[in-house]
């Protein structure tokens, strides 16, 4: 049964993410207080972390206070499991020519040509 730590980042996450149910904490007591490690949806990592890490930030802030209340020292580690995604979508680029690669390249380049053609032509 998860512990009122583990409950309350929990809430916290899932209320900011878009895919709620790929959120799990899991919880370790060390030398240094209890350590909460919280995975999340690749796609969500950035809602979770925020600009300049204030989510994160936050969240941690927020675990203070609770272990103010409980005589607890919390750690919150974000982990990253967009480790596993990279290695599956890498197996499926090696089946890619070099061409088709060179092509999609070529592609991205001109539209960035594009979007700072357009950039300049504002009036600032």
């Amino acid at each position: 049964m998860p512990t009122i730590d583990q409950q309350f980042v929990e809430y916290i996450v899932k209320t900011l993410v878009n895919n709620p149910d790929k959120v799990s904490v899991d919880r370790k007591i060390d030398e240094k207080g209890v350590l909460l490690s919280l995975s999340v949806d690749p796609e969500d990592v950035g809602r979770v972390i925020g600009k300049r890490g204030a989510t994160a930030q936050s969240i941690r802030t927020l675990l203070r206070a609770l272990g103010t209340k409980n005589d607890a020292r919390y750690n919150l580690k974000i982990v990253n499991t967009d480790a596993e995604t990279e290695q599956i979508s890498s197996a499926d680029e090696t089946s890619e020519t070099p061409e088709k690669e060179e092509e999609e390249t070529s592609d991205l380049a001109e539209k960035t040509r594009a979007e700072m053609d357009d950039l300049d032509d504002l009036d600032i």
